[in-house]
């Protein structure tokens, strides 16, 4: 019995401590639309990734054009020059898709730029975020912008103002 006790005390000591850490959320969309330098990162990206798109559909333009010049004069044409007018239209095709690869795949240019623009403000948020945890001295600070579903957020616990002003600016839009 005096172990059931001891077990018992022993949970609620352990379940009051649990209960006594502190959290706090931050909204890292409005971290982000105050910080200047992300605006600008940001229209690039989009003007760049609006350019190769532009690109690419113009690319594609030419193989569809290719393609119905080919429907249309394939009766005139011998069999060599339709085996060679497929095969110039597959390498175009071909071409396309690797240049559009190039620029918008996995390790393309667009995510190579947005890791150069944008990683270095997240870390600088990260930064910030770590020492307003550890001067709250905050068990657990939320994104209340990523995945994580927040139902109801208190004001109160929302530090993503402490954040700004951690990175030297002044927040100025409203939530």
């Amino acid at each position: 019995m005096k172990r059931i006790v001891v077990l018992l005390a022993f949970i609620l000591i352990a379940a009051t401590s649990a209960f006594a850490q502190k959290f706090a959320y931050i909204d890292t969309e409005y971290i982000l639309s105050n910080i200047p330098e992300y605006k600008t990162a940001q229209t690039d990206l989009d003007n760049l990734s609006k350019q190769w798109q532009e690109q690419v559909e113009r690319k594609y333009s030419e193989i569809d054009k290719m393609y119905k010049d080919y429907q249309a004069e394939e009766i005139l044409l011998t069999e060599e020059m339709k085996t060679k007018r497929r095969e110039d239209i597959i390498k175009a095709e071909q071409a396309a898709k690797d240049f559009q690869k190039s620029k918008f795949g996995v390790d393309g240019e667009l995510f190579k730029k947005r890791q150069e623009l944008i990683k270095p403000i997240q870390d600088e948020i990260y930064k910030a975020v770590k020492e307003i945890s550890s001067i709250g001295q905050y068990a657990i600070i939320f994104d209340k912008s990523s995945a994580l579903t927040l139902i109801y957020t208190n004001p109160k616990y929302d530090k993503s103002d402490d954040v700004i002003k951690r990175l030297g600016y002044s927040p100025s839009q409203s939530k």
